[in-house]
């Protein structure tokens, strides 16, 4: 038999790392900010296609001796293509930047496949629908896990959820890592991959309700996540090596997008033992929180 472990045993010192954590990732996101990528602050992508393999230092010297200091260059996909972004609210300065680097080729000459603007009215539109869409899951997560579960359990996963994207943010914002519109897609999929890990331990800790009669709410959660212990592991160091092949080999591209994931796996893992279960103890769930209301006779006879 499995021997139960006492995670419930240090929930006290848990919380006081969650809670100095989370701290520390809201004063980070206030006092530094977030560096957003152009898709939220409005700019200039220009794509570029090099005869030969592109030297990125190279080109960004050149943009800096012509006097484009804030560029921002990347590989993109081949060796050959490259990425540039630059702030900015002229319309016209893509092709600007495009020629400046095409006088300066050299022997690598370069030829420009398409030039975007995103205005920064666009920019402030997605940032704020974005997050929209993030409080639209969190609610819609509310109201099922209420429905199909028990409004004790939302309000764990929900407080174990917004722990998830804190410490995210946070962490993203002191690193100062840009944060684009891929990496907006990694947090509300931190989200889901958060929300089903608790999810696993919430339902087996509701069925061992009814195994375990004479546990205590406390034993029961340690005897739950025990059992739930080798799934989450294994899905966890799964997810975490994939994405640590996009992190390592994904090229700047989706360097935000993979550490953001990376990030979020922790501490949802984390989360879905030591917050959303601590929240459970809070609320004191009970087996009487799990058993349907009796109907009456009379109420059946009111019924139209």
């Amino acid at each position: 038999m499995l021997r139960t472990i006492n995670f419930m045993g240090v929930r006290n010192v848990a919380f006081g790392v969650t809670l100095f954590l989370t701290l520390l990732a809201l004063f980070s996101v206030v006092t530094k900010g977030m560096n957003w990528g152009l898709d939220f602050t409005g700019g200039t992508l220009i794509e570029l296609t090099y005869e030969h393999p592109a030297d990125v230092t190279k080109v960004r010297e050149q943009l800096v001796v012509s006097g484009y200091n804030e560029a921002i260059v990347q590989s993109f996909g081949a060796t050959t293509d490259l990425l540039v972004r630059m702030p900015g609210e002229d319309p016209q300065l893509g092709h600007q930047v495009a020629e400046a680097l095409l006088k300066v080729g050299g022997d690598n000459p370069a030829s420009v496949k398409r030039v975007e603007f995103v205005g920064p009215q666009v920019g402030e539109e997605l940032r704020d629908q974005g997050g929209l869409g993030m409080l639209m899951a969190l609610g819609g997560i509310l109201i099922y896990l209420a429905f199909r579960f028990q409004w004790k359990f939302a309000i764990g996963a929900i407080v174990s959820l917004i722990h998830d994207v804190i410490v995210t943010i946070g962490i993203l914002s002191f690193f100062q890592v840009t944060f684009d519109l891929t990496v907006l897609a990694a947090v509300l999929a931190i989200i889901g991959y958060s929300l089903n890990d608790t999810i696993v331990v919430f339902d087996r800790v509701r069925e061992n309700f009814r195994v375990l009669r004479k546990a205590t709410l406390i034993e029961n959660i340690n005897i739950s996540t025990t059992q739930t212990l080798l799934r989450t592991m294994a899905t966890s160091i799964s997810t975490l090596l994939a994405i640590a092949a996009l992190l390592f080999f994904g090229g700047d591209n989706l360097f935000g997008f993979s550490i953001a994931l990376f990030i979020g796996v922790l501490a949802g893992t984390y989360s879905s033992i030591y917050i959303a279960n601590v929240v459970l103890i809070w609320l004191n769930l009970s087996t009487e929180d799990l058993i349907p209301p009796v109907v009456t006779d009379k109420e059946v006879d009111d019924r139209p």
